[in-house]
């Protein structure tokens, strides 16, 4: 947000806060960045928040808001040396190959991002630098799509369902981060009363929404009418959470 051509309350707002750009996040653990899927702000996000090493990107799903940065990983190759790890599902990896072929191409042209394609599944952990992952399913309409979980913390984007056995790997998370598209039920996203059901089951110590429409209204109406300890996300916001 703001959304192109809208001359409604929340994109004409001078709130920062009601300034988004597409969801996605950078996890720090000491010296090792990871991030979690790269759309089309990836420049932008890595340069505002001053990121100048990254070791592997994390994919959730294949829709261009979440993946459509990758062309934009080239200066981390050239300052690491390095191919830049990828991780996702076979579906995903699929989609990445066929939208960036240039990249991945058997003889690639001298400039293009240098990309090293490692494929997850759902039920199946695995670790980044030493840093254990585990995937978390959920749906995005009919389309399967991977929250993470990362010691305890929990990302979840693009849920709409999400199974009971999925359910149980967010238990006992410190700080989640999910979905809240708006105020009205929608095919593939759940909307904030669904998102507020959802956090008050798993009873994280905190959770934020991200992936809002501008059509949640206004930060400043918004938050107040939220429970304790649940708050709208908004760009560079950054916490701290622990691991064990």
């Amino acid at each position: 947000m703001p959304v192109i051509g809208c001359r409604c309350a929340v994109c004409r707002s001078t709130d920062a806060r009601d300034h988004r750009l597409r969801s996605s996040v950078l996890v720090q653990a000491g010296d090792i960045n990871i991030a979690i899927d790269c759309g089309p702000d990836f420049r932008q996000q890595m340069l505002r928040a001053g990121v100048e090493s990254l070791r592997a990107i994390l994919f959730t799903h294949e829709h261009n808001d979440h993946v459509a940065g990758i062309d934009d990983v080239r200066p981390f190759n050239y300052m690491q040396r390095a191919d830049m790890p990828l991780y996702a599902t076979a579906q995903v990896a699929k989609e990445l190959r066929s939208r960036f072929a240039y990249a991945f191409d058997a003889n690639p042209y001298p400039g293009a991002p240098r990309l090293l394609l490692q494929e997850i599944w759902a039920q199946q952990p695995f670790s980044v630098e030493g840093i254990p992952i585990t995937p978390i399913e959920v749906q995005h309409g009919n389309l399967p799509v991977l929250g993470f979980r990362i010691g305890r913390f929990v990302y979840l984007t693009d849920v709409k369902t999400i199974t009971e056995a999925e359910m149980q790997k967010v238990e006992g998370c410190h700080t989640l981060i999910i979905n809240a598209l708006h105020h009205q039920p929608h095919y593939s996203h759940i909307n904030l009363e669904e998102a507020l059901e959802l956090i008050a089951r798993l009873q994280p110590q905190r959770a934020f929404l991200t992936h809002i429409s501008h059509s949640m209204g206004r930060y400043e109406e918004v938050a107040p009418l939220l429970p304790e300890g649940v708050q709208l996300g908004w760009d560079e916001l950054s916490f701290s959470v622990p691991f064990d």
